[in-house]
C-alpha cells in the first residue's frame, strides 16, 4: 500500500550532538543571495555584512547533527509529494489524556499506537514547553519540553509511528519567560528584546485606532524595571510580551529555535500569530511586508538545510489576507490553515443550506504543487468568523454565534477602532455546535449529522485535520469553563485514560460510534488518488442542501463525486454531467456503502438521505473531463 510504502524512520535524521569531523555546510550562492536579500529589505543592506555571518553559523551547528541518513533521503525528497492522500493531522495538547503514575505524552504515545497508528499519521502537539499561562501559548523556555508532561525522548517515541507538528510561538514570551526577566533587570543584551514605551503619549491616538486586535485586553502593559516603569507591547494578554523583530538578534535566536524543532524531530512547523509578528507605527501591524519575509527565509532557510520540514501559518484573519501566506504558492507557507471552511460548514448545518460553503469553495485555487490548505473544523480555541467577513453577511455571522450560545456557547470578541466590539470565535466543541444537546433526537441521527460535517473537511483539496475532541465527539464542559474561569476550556476538557477506554468500547456512547465512523472515512480517503492534495476539483452546484465535490487525478484515471446533505431532508438529484464538463456514460460505485450507481444519458439520478454522505468512484477507468 502507497501509505505504508512511504514510510522513513525519521528519527534517525539527527544526531543528539553535532558531528564536526565531517565538512561543514557550503551555503550555495543561490540560497546565500536569498539569505541576504531577505535581510536587507528587513534591516538595510549597511546592516547585513553584520547579520550573515551568524546566520551562516547557525545553520552550519545545525547541518553538523544531520546523519547520513538523513543526507541521502533528501536527495530524493519530492517537494510535491510532501503532503498525500495519506495524510491525516489529529491535533491535541500533550495532556489531554492522563492515567496515574505516568507522564502524559507516554500516555498520548501508548494510545496513539493503539488507535491512531495507519489513520492518523501526523500529530500535532500543541506546545508543550514550560509555560506561565493561555494553556502553553505563553512560553518560558522555547527549548525544554515542560517536565508535567514529559521529556525530549518522549517526544522521540511518537516518532516511532508518525510525523510531528510544533507550534512555533515565535510572536510572544512569558512575562515569566528568562529573557523578559533579564529585560526587567536591565540587561543590555535584552533592553531591545521588546518593543518599550516610557509613556503613553508615545502611541498616538491615531496611532493606536490603525493598529488590528485581536483581543480587547489593552496593548500595553506597564511592568516595573531595575530603572523605573516601562510599558511594552502586548498583543495577546499581559503575560504574552510580544518580541521585537525591529532587533536582528531576536530573528537569529528565532531561526535557532526553529532548527533546534527540526533537530528534536519537527516536520511541520505552526508559526502561532504570526499575523502579528513585526510592529510598526503609523500602520495596522498585521500582515505586514516585514512579516511575510521573515516568513519567507523561515522557508528558504528549512529549503537549504532541512528541505522535507514545512511552514504553516496559523492566521485567523479575513479569506483573501489568509491565502497571502502562500506567497506566490512556492515562497513561503506550504500549508495554511484554511480558517474560513468551519464557519461555513457550521453556517451550512445550521441553516441546512449549504449555498455560501459552495460558492466559496468554488474560488479556492490550488496555490502550487507544493502549497495547499489545511482543512480543519474544530481546533483547541474555537471557531473563528474573521476569516468569513465578506463571505457570510455581519447578520448571517450574529446569528451563528446566537445559535452556538443557544447550544450551550460562548462568543469571544475582539475590539474594533472605533471602540465596538464585534464576534472573533466562537467557543464550542465541534459535536455541541452541530448537535443541540437538549434536544430528544436520537444518537443516530445526531452522529450521523456530525460524520457528514466531518466528511466536508476530508474531500476538499487539501490536508484534512480534526482536533483530539472533535475525533472523540466529546460535548461542552460547562464545569470547567467556570473552574478556569475561560471560555476556551468548554473544548479542553482532560479525560481519563481508563474511563475514555471504555468510552471507545461502549456501543452506547457517542465516542464509540463517531470515532469507528471517522476512522474508516480516514482509511478508506488514505487508499483513493484522487485525494491526494495535488489532484483536481469541481464544486457542483446541484442543490442548495446537498454540498458536492468532483476530484480527479491529473492522468484523468479516477474520478470520485462526493455528495454531503447538510440537511435533515431526502433529496431527489439529477446531476446533469455534461453540464460540469464530465463526458461520457460510467458506472459508479459508492466507496461507503458499496451501492451501485448507472449514468443514463449523461444524467446521474439518485436519493440522498439525511446526513448521508457518498464518494461516487467512476468505474469505466479513463474518462474525459473538462476544465
Amino acid at each position: 500500500m502507497r501509505c505504508q510504502e512511504d514510510r522513513v524512520d525519521r528519527r534517525k535524521f539527527h544526531y543528539s550532538e553535532p558531528d564536526y569531523t565531517r565538512p561543514v555546510l557550503n551555503i550555495s550562492d543561490y540560497f546565500a543571495q536569498r539569505f541576504k536579500n531577505r535581510l536587507t529589505f528587513l534591516y538595510g543592506k549597511s546592516r547585513v555584512e553584520n547579520i550573515y555571518p551568524e546566520l551562516e553559523r547557525i545553520l552550519k551547528v545545525y547541518y553538523a547533527h544531520k546523519t547520513p541518513m538523513m543526507l541521502e533521503w533528501e536527495k530524493n525528497f519530492d517537494p510535491e509529494n510532501r503532503f498525500t492522500e495519506c495524510d491525516a493531522i489529529l491535533i491535541t495538547y500533550g495532556d489531554l489524556i492522563k492515567a496515574p503514575n505516568q507522564k502524559p505524552l507516554r500516555t498520548l504515545s501508548q494510545l496513539s499506537e493503539t488507535y491512531l497508528r495507519n489513520v492518523i499519521n501526523t500529530l500535532h502537539i500543541l506546545p508543550f514547553f514550560p509555560s506561565s499561562s493561555d494553556r502553553g501559548f505563553a512560553v518560558m523556555d522555547f527549548e525544554e519540553v515542560d517536565p508535567n508532561l514529559g521529556t525530549w525522548d518522549d517526544i522521540l517515541e511518537l516518532k516511532k509511528d508518525f510525523k510531528l507538528m510544533f507550534d512555533g510561538v515565535f510572536n510572544h514570551v512569558s512575562s515569566k519567560s528568562r529573557w523578559f526577566q533579564e529585560f526587567l533587570n536591565q540587561n543590555p543584551q535584552f533592553l531591545d528584546f521588546f518593543v518599550v514605551f516610557s509613556t503613553k503619549q508615545q502611541l498616538s491616538p491615531d496611532q493606536l485606532r490603525l493598529i488590528v486586535r485581536p483581543r480587547t485586553t489593552p496593548i500595553l502593559t506597564e511592568f516595573n524595571t531595575l530603572n523605573g516603569k516601562r510599558l511594552v507591547w502586548t498583543t495577546f494578554s499581559q503575560d504574552q510580551i510580544d518580541l521585537n523583530y525591529h532587533n536582528p538578534h531576536v530573528l537569529l535566536k528565532m531561526i535557532e529555535i526553529l532548527l533546534t524543532y527540526v533537530r528534536r524531530g519537527a516536520d511541520i512547523i505552526r508559526l502561532d500569530a504570526v499575523t502579528y509578528l513585526w510592529e510598526e507605527l503609523g500602520t495596522s501591524c498585521v500582515h505586514l511586508e516585514q512579516t511575510h519575509t521573515i516568513i519567507k527565509l523561515f522557508r528558504d532557510i528549512l529549503n537549504a538545510v532541512a528541505p522535507h520540514v514545512a511552514i504553516i501559518t496559523e492566521t485567523n484573519v479575513p479569506h483573501q489576507e489568509n491565502i497571502r501566506y502562500f506567497g506566490n504558492g512556492r515562497d513561503e507557507a506550504q500549508m495554511v490553515y484554511n480558517f474560513a471552511l468551519p464557519p461555513l460548514v457550521l453556517h451550512s448545518f445550521q441553516t441546512e443550506n449549504a449555498k455560501k460553503l459552495t460558492e466559496w469553495s468554488a474560488t479556492l485555487k490550488k496555490p502550487s504543487d507544493e502549497a495547499t490548505f489545511f482543512n480543519f473544523l474544530d481546533s483547541h480555541d474555537g471557531v473563528g468568523v474573521m476569516a468569513v467577513q465578506g463571505i457570510l453577511s455581519q447578520e448571517e455571522i450574529d446569528l451563528m454565534a446566537l445559535r452556538v450560545v443557544e447550544h450551550g456557547g460562548y462568543i469571544s470578541y475582539k475590539a474594533n477602532p472605533d471602540g465596538s466590539l464585534s464576534p472573533y470565535e466562537l467557543n464550542i466543541t465541534w459535536f455541541s455546535a452541530i448537535n443541540n444537546e437538549d434536544s430528544d433526537e436520537p444518537m443516530e441521527i445526531q452522529v450521523s449529522r456530525y460524520i457528514a460535517s466531518r466528511a466536508i473537511a476530508l474531500v476538499l483539496m487539501g490536508v484534512p485535520g480534526i482536533y483530539l475532541h472533535g475525533f472523540l465527539g466529546s460535548k461542552n464542559d460547562a464545569d470547567l469553563v467556570i473552574e478556569e474561569k475561560s471560555t476556551r476550556s468548554i473544548n479542553r476538557k482532560t479525560l481519563n485514560k481508563k474511563e475514555l477506554l471504555r468510552s471507545l468500547e461502549n456501543p452506547q456512547t457517542t465516542t464509540y460510534h463517531v470515532t469507528r465512523k471517522l476512522v474508516r472515512l480516514i482509511e478508506i480517503r488514505k487508499r483513493q488518488r484522487a485525494f491526494h492534495p495535488n489532484s483536481p476539483q469541481k464544486i457542483l452546484k446541484i442543490a442548495d442542501e446537498v454540498f458536492c465535490v468532483i476530484r480527479y487525478t491529473q492522468d484523468h484515471k479516477e474520478i470520485i463525486l462526493t455528495l454531503t446533505n447538510v440537511s435533515s431532508k431526502r433529496i431527489l438529484l439529477n446531476i446533469k454531467l455534461e453540464e460540469w464538463g464530465i463526458l461520457g456514460n460510467h458506472h459508479w460505485r459508492d466507496l461507503l456503502s458499496k451501492r451501485a450507481f448507472k449514468t443514463e444519458a449523461n444524467h446521474l439520478s439518485l436519493v440522498i438521505n439525511p446526513y448521508e454522505i457518498l464518494w461516487l468512484k467512476a468505474l469505466n477507468g479513463k474518462f474525459r473531463i473538462l476544465d
